[in-house]
């Protein structure tokens, strides 16, 4: 089929473009959220804009770009003292201040010398007694500021200067690609050509219209749902069997637990069971918020697989999680349990493998390790995998394709609503906890301006005076060159001066051994800050742990920030979270923090955030670095994201249908739109899907 490799310049890396050399290409790899060509002509922009060409800057109309000409006068670097965020500030004779967020002094110099007439293109505003405009685009001539113009997100130390001829150099490279679309289809909608869709909302010359963008989102659902299809044909075509037990197992483990299970355990194990004891193969996602008791569900699951005589293996995201289950599944279960991660190394290793291959191990317990090559069950009868947020189609293809008949439990604590099922599990059946265990407490959750970070510490000095112990929660490690984000690092520094003693750090940099000696400090009291990313976000179970402090909050997605909410509540004090935003923030981004406010119910706030961003974490916005659909629709304000949301739900639901269609005319995908189908599966990364074609 064709693959990457017959499409070599859109899956080159960016620094293979004119101009782009590897420090530029990291700036741009953030941005765009890979480091192919392909991911920068996938780079779409967030809107079309059109700039107003005005004389003086009281004639700029509110909300809309203007160009102005301004003579610079003195320049200066500058930090918040609140957020620590650099920038660079330029006052000019026209009293518009200009500021450049994350910007080098010199670098601003040289755009903007001292009394040589430039023009500026952005949003200005009234402030004080004139004027100001955050990061404007700069030209020494008026033409080079188009009136129509494509705004791409950009990330700290990524101007539009830079990333604009990068992706018309990307575009440049398109290759003329057959239509993988029937052309009723195509005359229905209205919809333009692959690469016309892309230049249009690229390179705009006029006012694309809902036509691109459509055109685009469905080319990327049709992909997923494609890969869906053949992963069913696939799960068809693989003989089940019949996981019967005793229930002598799981009676021990529940012994052990103490405690009777919750309605909702009790009806997913008796889903599961049934779907286990069925002579099919069981393709299961169990959905359950944060707290509800998903790990107890898997290990009862597990048992059920031993006790038909068969192993059982849980994959975990992260190491710390792997050994939070690998503690679970030692104090539950009555037979043997062992670990398989990166860091189990020599003669442990050799014992675990040997363990696994000769069947006297039944439950394994490990990250992604225990599907690479080398490892080997005797009879793997059931694979839990828990992921930290997605375990998508790609994952599910890989596994796939290693043939095993094996039962499939996939749990996630990301609420999924039921609108995006068909999307992301099209091919499972679900089981759904929807309480929490008994016990847990409720949790305070207050939105917070970083000004008043000050006032939050003196509070935290009392709490802590109180025997209480904190979570504080940064989103990068350390300051990078062209990141504002608040550092763990720096705050852990700043913090521990303020609290001598009581400070911790842990982030996913820090070898294991000192992350899990920072974890276990914490948990023993030892200290009682512990000062985090997002390495938190899931396995980590503190009781006593009562208050969680997240920085830049709206810079989190909503299931990223409810994760973190539940690493508190789960002991017998009442608890809070308090969401720290910067200074500036917008109505929506406000709005989806005043969500995480009002409920701690995961779907609620799942179907929430779908209804105000047309999708928002779980149709494309970046979800703990993981994106579903980048090419989403979305909208400007709530009643566009609420048009874009149903629109994309309309697309899905057409793809579904036509990806059906398309297999049962052509099951091995050889005529020409079949051939043209298979090149799409490999420019949304689904190549794997074709494996499973002669399986149809």
């Amino acid at each position: 089929m064709p693959n990457p490799v017959s499409l070599p310049a859109l899956f080159a890396a960016l620094d293979t473009l004119p101009g782009v050399g590897p420090a530029r290409a990291a700036l741009i790899e953030k941005a765009a959220g890979g480091g192919r060509v392909l991911d920068l002509v996938f780079h779409l922009p967030e809107r079309i804009t059109e700039r107003v060409s005005v004389a003086r800057p009281e004639e700029a109309p509110e909300g809309v770009d203007a160009i102005l000409a301004v003579t610079p006068l003195a320049a200066r670097a500058a930090q918040s003292r609140v957020t620590r965020r650099r920038y660079v500030e330029v006052r000019t004779e026209q009293g518009v201040t200009l500021r450049f967020m994350g910007g080098f002094l010199g670098t601003v110099e040289r755009q903007l010398p001292r009394g040589l007439p430039r023009w500026i293109a952005g949003r200005i505003r009234p402030e004080g007694d004139g004027f100001s405009c955050i990061n404007p685009e700069v030209a020494a001539d008026p033409a080079a500021l188009p009136t129509l113009e494509a705004i791409w997100p950009l990330t700290e130390g990524l101007r539009r200067g830079y990333i604009a001829p990068a992706i018309r150099a990307a575009l440049a490279l398109l290759p003329d690609l057959p239509e993988w679309h029937d052309a009723p289809l195509l005359a229905r909608e209205k919809w333009p050509g692959f690469a016309a869709a892309l230049r249009a909302l690229h390179l705009p010359d006029q006012r694309p219209g809902p036509a691109p963008w459509e055109r685009l989102a469905y080319d990327e659902v049709l992909a997923d749902q494609l890969a869906l299809a053949l992963l069913r044909r696939r799960n068809r075509a693989v003989p089940g069997r019949a996981l019967v037990g005793d229930g002598s197992l799981r009676a021990e483990a529940l012994a052990r637990f103490g405690h009777e299970p919750t309605p909702g355990q009790a009806m997913a194990l008796a889903e599961i069971g049934a779907d286990m004891a069925a002579p099919h193969r069981m393709l299961r996602l169990l959905q359950g918020d944060v707290g509800s008791g998903k790990t107890l569900v898997a290990v009862l699951a597990m048992l059920q697989a031993a006790e038909a005589g068969a192993q059982a293996a849980l994959m975990a995201p992260t190491e710390i999680l792997a050994r939070q289950h690998l503690r679970t599944l030692e104090a539950l279960s009555p037979v043997p349990v062992a670990l398989l991660a990166g860091s189990v190394k020599g003669a442990e290793r050799r014992r675990v493998l040997a363990g696994f291959a000769d069947g006297s191990i039944k439950l394994a317990v490990g990250t992604h390790a225990l599907f690479q090559e080398g490892v080997a069950f005797q009879d793997l009868g059931l694979a839990v995998v828990d992921e930290q947020h997605r375990f998508g189609v790609a994952q599910r293809l890989e596994l796939a394709a290693k043939g095993a008949r094996a039962d499939m439990l996939v749990m996630t604590a990301t609420p999924i609503p039921r609108t995006l099922q068909l999307t992301m599990w099209g091919e499972m059946q679900v089981s759904r906890i929807a309480e929490k265990p008994r016990g847990r407490q409720p949790i305070a959750t207050r939105v917070v301006s970083a000004a008043r970070l000050p006032d939050v510490i003196e509070r935290l000095d009392a709490a802590l005076a109180r025997g209480e112990r904190a979570y504080w929660v940064v989103r990068a490690i350390t300051g990078g060159e062209h990141d504002d984000s608040i550092a763990a690092e720096t705050r852990f520094a700043e913090l521990s001066e303020r609290f001598p003693g009581k400070v911790g750090l842990a982030h996913g940099e820090l070898d294991m051994p000192l992350r899990e000696g920072a974890l276990a400090d914490f948990a023993a009291g030892r200290t009682q800050i512990l000062v985090a990313t997002t390495v938190i976000e899931v396995g980590v179970d503190v009781p006593e742990a009562t208050i969680i402090l997240i920085e830049q909050a709206e810079r989190f997605g909503l299931s990223a920030l409810h994760q973190l909410r539940g690493r508190v509540g789960r002991g017998s004090r009442p608890s809070s979270c308090l969401l720290v935003h910067s200074e500036e923030l917008s109505e929506r981004e406000k709005e989806r923090l005043l969500i995480l406010r009002d409920t701690e119910d995961g779907f609620v706030i799942a179907e929430e955030d779908l209804r105000i961003r047309g999708g928002g974490d779980a149709l494309g916005t970046r979800q703990a670095g993981q994106l579903l659909y980048r090419l989403a629709l979305r909208g400007e304000d709530e009643s566009d994201a609420q048009r874009a949301a149903a629109r994309m739900r309309d697309l899905i639901a057409m793809a579904a249908q036509d990806a059906e269609l398309l297999l049962h005319r052509d099951p091995v995908l050889d005529t020409p739109r079949g051939q043209a189908a298979r090149l799409l599966l490999a420019l949304f990364g689904k190549e794997e899907a074709a494996a499973f074609l002669a399986a149809g």
